[in-house]
């Protein structure tokens, strides 16, 4: 069994205005980390590529669907599923976190393009 989320680690993931992920090449080299928004919806963390799935970064994730994740304390190996199972939800939760703050950016992270490039992180289990 996967364990999940611890719930201070969703409470500081869920809190933070942005995330540091970096992906893992073939050789499970680490790639340059990029800084993007990210959401919680219920006890699950999503994050999108705002430029869809062509942009480097999403591309270069879809090597080994697995990173290192960095915000704030929190540091976690995680596993990266790409998912539209909560798309309306997720779509809900970047409005509720980003829309006030940004609302000229907050229409392309919930535009199909970005939908299309959305990735669940699955927390691994601490080794």
């Amino acid at each position: 069994m996967v364990a999940g989320w611890k719930q201070e680690e969703l409470a500081a993931i869920g809190d933070a205005e942005e995330l540091d992920l970096q992906s893992l090449g073939h050789d499970g080299s680490p790639h340059k980390p990029v800084t993007m928004w990210v959401v919680r919806v219920d006890d699950d963390i999503y994050v999108r590529s705002v430029n869809g799935r062509s942009s480097s970064w999403f591309r270069g994730a879809q090597t080994r669907h697995e990173a290192h994740i960095g915000v704030g304390a929190v540091e976690k190996a995680v596993e990266l599923v790409e998912t539209d199972d909560a798309a309306d939800a997720v779509d809900a939760a970047y409005q509720a976190k980003y829309g006030r703050r940004y609302p000229s950016i907050v229409p392309s992270i919930v535009a199909p393009q970005a939908r299309a490039a959305t990735l669940k992180l699955i927390p691994k289990e601490d080794t």
